[in-house]
């Protein structure tokens, strides 16, 4: 399998401040890898140290084998990526469809595009209630509504990879399982995602494998199975 992301040794600082300790981790083509932790451990840090805005002090990320290490965010994302805050920052005075069309562009082509461009009808197509509330302003939508339309929004930038910070903090159960299977839905277009989580049952069948950060270290990589079969191993780590 082609590596989509490859992270080699990051370390990752506010001012003096380390936060991360020598990040590695891999995401293959087709993917969808967790990133767990307790609040604090570094999640944010390492998909934002990924995207470009906390650029890493030393270390290489590499996007499909070119070294992004240096990039700003908005080459990473004309080079394929795409981002989903866990703030949102939708555009609050624009409508549903506003939001979606200035987000708009081609896709990153490599070798045979399989997968087609996202566009708006294709994107309501996934996002069905989008389609119902196209002309509503985005300030006046529920917070699960402005999350999918977050998730939407980054899709029609055509990325290659997805980065997802914490989707599902804050929304009510009903609206988490609705946003799972609308990822389960993704994952079947092959789209490259890394999530960072901390609700099991959000990941749960979703992810395929999973890094573990603990005090902005990497402790455990390995499959999502394994972690879910050895209780022990994600008490330790995640104490749930």
């Amino acid at each position: 399998m082609i590596s989509v992301l490859e992270v080699d040794a990051v370390n990752t600082y506010y001012g003096l401040s380390q936060a991360l300790f020598d990040v590695s981790l891999e995401i293959k083509e087709g993917e969808v890898v967790s990133l767990l932790g307790r609040n604090g451990a570094g999640k944010t840090t390492t998909l934002r140290s990924i995207i470009g805005l906390n650029l890493p002090r030393t270390g290489i990320v590499n996007l499909y084998g070119k070294d992004i290490t240096k990039a700003q965010p908005f080459s990473r994302a004309r080079q394929g990526m795409g981002f989903v805050p866990e703030d949102r920052r939708i555009f609050p005075d624009l409508t549903v469809e506003e939001n979606l069309i200035v987000a708009q562009k081609s896709g990153v082509a490599v070798g045979e595009d399989i997968k087609g461009e996202w566009t708006i009808e294709r994107v309501y197509g996934l996002f069905t209630k989008l389609r119902e509330m196209r002309r509503r302003s985005g300030k006046n939508l529920s917070g699960g509504e402005q999350q999918m339309l977050t998730m939407a929004r980054a899709l029609m930038g055509n990325p290659r990879l997805l980065l997802l910070d914490e989707v599902s903090e804050g929304l009510a159960p009903n609206i988490v399982m609705m946003l799972k299977q609308h990822l389960l839905e993704l994952k079947k277009t092959g789209i490259s995602m890394l999530m960072s989580e901390q609700n099991v049952t959000f990941i749960s069948g979703l992810c395929d494998r999973a890094y573990v950060l603990e005090n902005g270290e990497i402790r455990y990589q390995g499959t999502m199975e394994h972690l879910e079969h050895n209780k022990d191993e994600w008490e330790q780590h995640l104490g749930v």
